[in-house]
């Protein structure tokens, strides 16, 4: 199996055309789904030399990792092409040959996506342990994924960027990464929280969410993107109804503008449900339950839980209220003078 990813690993990046697109073949069937990672092996020599003649690919230096994740045959396939460089191939092809090639991107990036679920992958996808890189090819991938949304789903090429980003903000080191105010990734994945796209709608929520696990020590960054991050987790669950003019009042206007007028529900249920955890995670901090009274935010919560049918979604809300129950008192007269909660 060793000798089959190294050699796809090289076809990727092969000058050829047809060979790249061989290639591209097999990372489609890589990233579709389990079994076709589980054909990786059977398939990439033998599809690969039909289209290359007597071409060779060059060596590859490996890319060292912690392995396989879960365990499980997949997992152990995906730490297998993280040690022999696959996110550095598929780094450097989406580069160098991603507008060309808009398809290939959109395999690779799949495959990224695949790859960023065992631990390995996702520490080579941060280049952790080298100072000076760390962080470019999250940078490179926040701003593609940021600059080529589409109303099109078969056209997003780097949709599944949204993937990726849930996948590194799992660990403390992807989340210093998307936190750090001076790249200030977070708040360009943020403004992408209004997409169509369901993918990337997910995505980008499920990634706020998981930054907000670094509420306790990042809370004032996180509240510097106030603008951005309360539409983005607060319209999810506001519900379809039309605020009045006294509850807009005591909001800022891009949420009093967004709840002017009736609009479509968010319908995954996933989604409502990760926006309200990061609320839950910010308001569990003083300084992020003031901020939140201050945009009338139990109020949108209110009118959001009359609409909700969903059984876990209402406990989320739920905990949320009990929360500003047991602590909120004293922010509800500072910033309030008064109000419901949900």
């Amino acid at each position: 199996m060793a000798d089959e990813l190294d050699e796809l690993l090289g076809f990727l990046s092969s000058p050829q055309p047809n060979v790249r697109g061989a290639a591209a073949g097999i990372v489609r069937g890589l990233t579709g789904d389990a079994d076709g990672l589980r054909a990786l092996s059977a398939r990439a020599a033998a599809r690969c030399r039909r289209c290359s003649g007597c071409w060779r690919p060059r060596g590859r230096a490996g890319h060292g990792g912690s392995g396989g994740g879960l365990g499980s045959q997949d997992g152990a396939l995906s730490a297998r092409l993280v040690s022999l460089g696959a996110v550095v191939a598929a780094m450097d092809v989406v580069a160098k040959r991603g507008g060309e090639q808009p398809g290939l991107a959109r395999s690779l990036v799949m495959l990224l996506a695949n790859l960023t679920q065992v631990d390995s992958g996702v520490a080579a996808l941060l280049q952790v342990g080298d100072e000076k890189m760390q962080g470019l090819y999250v940078a490179k991938l926040v701003r593609s994924f940021c600059r080529s949304s589409s109303e099109s789903e078969e056209e997003d090429i780097f949709e599944h960027v949204a993937s990726i980003l849930v996948n590194i903000s799992k660990v403390e080191a992807g989340r210093r990464i998307l936190m750090e105010p001076k790249r200030g990734l977070l708040k360009q994945i943020i403004r992408q929280s209004d997409s169509t796209n369901q993918l990337r709608k997910k995505g980008v929520v499920s990634t706020i969410r998981n930054c907000c696990f670094e509420a306790d020590t990042q809370i004032q960054n996180l509240l510097s993107l106030a603008e951005y991050i309360w539409p983005a987790l607060l319209l999810p669950v506001a519900g379809k109804k039309i605020y009045s003019e006294e509850d807009r009042s005591k909001m800022p206007p891009e949420l009093a503008n967004a709840l002017s007028h009736e609009r479509e529900a968010v319908e995954n249920s996933e989604i409502r449900q990760q926006a309200l955890e990061a609320i839950y995670m910010i308001v569990l901090q003083d300084e992020g339950r003031r901020a939140f009274w201050s945009v009338n935010g139990p109020r949108i919560l209110q009118v959001g839980y009359e609409d909700e049918e969903d059984p876990k979604v209402m406990e989320a809300y739920e905990l949320i209220g009990s929360l500003l129950v047991g602590k909120g008192d004293d922010e509800q007269d500072q910033e309030q003078g008064g109000g419901q909660k949900p």
